[in-house]
């Protein structure tokens, strides 16, 4: 059986309590303060992804393992901000988290992404006229992982299609380079499957769910000097470096948590919201402007080891990373073969053209002979490392 992390609906209280037994520090809600123990302001709460179970490489959950045995540092052993949502009964849904007002219900009707804007632009819902599409870090907030398919707390969201299919696929921001032949795109996040993944603008419709409120989702970086970042918005400290080699998942957990970087020994990999939050939605190594080409993540900040010329399409590119959280599939699948992954490059089909853009999230096998993946040529893929700022 999979287990839920906690239930959803959250009063305020009920959240003050959970922080205080738990020691979480990332809610960011109106009247309450975020600053965390050491001083730093989580303006940008990483919201948990509800996943508690623990699982190997073959699909089997498994007990959760001790600190140096298999499989250990992944997803389940280490909490995050709880999901916090408040129905306001008219229609819409605040998160506490993020401070953002969603719209539970979205239409059953699907939009071009000019459509999209459109629809958000004019829409009055709950007497409110300032609804717009959410940015992709806005929407995959709200996804939960504890289950998947849908990869949404149907407690507190309403889905759009009849059922739940790899169709509940919501629009969000435009990507900077071309996909799927050449194809102007837009990203979207997809509640069925649980994916990040960009789709063309024109002849495709997609669902839209609408968002109101101050954005969400932006970094704060800090060089530290010592091989580290700090995003002070999250309270997250980074490697500045990558592994510099792919590894599968079990390695890459045990490569996380072997690692001692400036001082600190309490290093992890993160999980896919984490790894999510520092993608750079601005920059793909397929990007039409050249001011906009690069890897998906801020190299002011952060190093990122480039691909062997000739592994895609475009020259640079560069990799997929793990994250510590396992992927549902579906109810025909073995569960949990998978893992999560970010990609920081373009996120290629099979002849190596970009298919989904540079910072779309996908999964795959997590060990060479596992259970086939979306691209099980990509199963040792790269680590950045990431802790808890004291």
């Amino acid at each position: 059986m999979r287990t839920k992390k906690r239930t959803a609906l959250w009063s305020m209280l009920a959240v003050c309590a959970a922080l205080l037994l738990t020691g979480c520090t990332f809610l960011a809600v109106p009247g309450i303060s975020s600053e965390t123990t050491s001083g730093v302001t989580a303006e940008y709460a990483i919201v948990d992804t509800g996943q508690v179970d623990c699982y190997n490489s073959d699909g089997e959950m498994i007990a959760c393992p001790a600190e140096g045995e298999a499989f250990y540092g992944q997803d389940a052993q280490y909490e995050g901000a709880p999901f916090a949502f408040q129905d306001n009964g008219d229609g819409t849904v605040t998160d506490l988290n993020s401070g953002l007002m969603w719209q539970v219900t979205p239409s059953s009707q699907s939009f071009s992404y000019a459509e999209a804007v459109e629809y958000a632009e004019n829409l009055e819902l709950a007497g409110y006229d300032d609804w717009r599409l959410p940015s992709t870090k806005e929407l995959f907030s709200i996804s939960d992982f504890s289950e998947g398919w849908p990869y949404l707390d149907t407690d507190v969201f309403d889905i759009a299609g009849r059922s739940v299919s790899k169709d509940e696929q919501y629009w969000t921001e435009s990507y900077v380079g071309l996909t799927h032949g050449g194809q102007v795109s837009a990203f979207g996040v997809n509640h069925g499957t649980g994916h990040i993944k960009s789709y063309p603008v024109d002849g495709r419709g997609n669902y839209v769910r609408v968002v109101r409120g101050e954005t969400y989702g932006v970094n704060d970086f800090v060089d530290n000097g010592d091989g580290t970042v700090t995003d002070v918005a999250t309270g997250l400290m980074w490697s500045q470096n990558d592994s510099g080699v792919g590894m599968d998942w079990e390695d890459a957990l045990a490569y996380a948590e072997g690692s001692e970087l400036a001082g600190y020994d309490d290093w992890r990999l993160p999980n896919v919201k984490e790894l999510q939050s520092i993608l750079d939605y601005n920059k793909s190594p397929n990007a039409i402007d050249a001011d906009d080409l690069g890897p998906a993540i801020d190299t002011d900040f952060f190093n990122i080891t480039p691909l062997p010329s000739g592994t895609t399409a475009y020259d640079p590119d560069y990799g997929y990373f793990w994250t510590s959280t396992s992927a549902y599939m579906n109810a025909r699948s073995p569960e949990y073969y998978y893992a999560w992954y970010v990609a920081f490059g373009a996120a290629v089909g099979p002849t190596g053209e970009d298919t989904h853009g540079a910072g779309a999230v996908r999964f795959d096998t997590k060990a060479e002979g596992g259970a086939d993946g979306e691209d099980a040529a990509r199963i040792t893929n790269y680590v950045r490392l990431v802790r808890v700022t004291d």
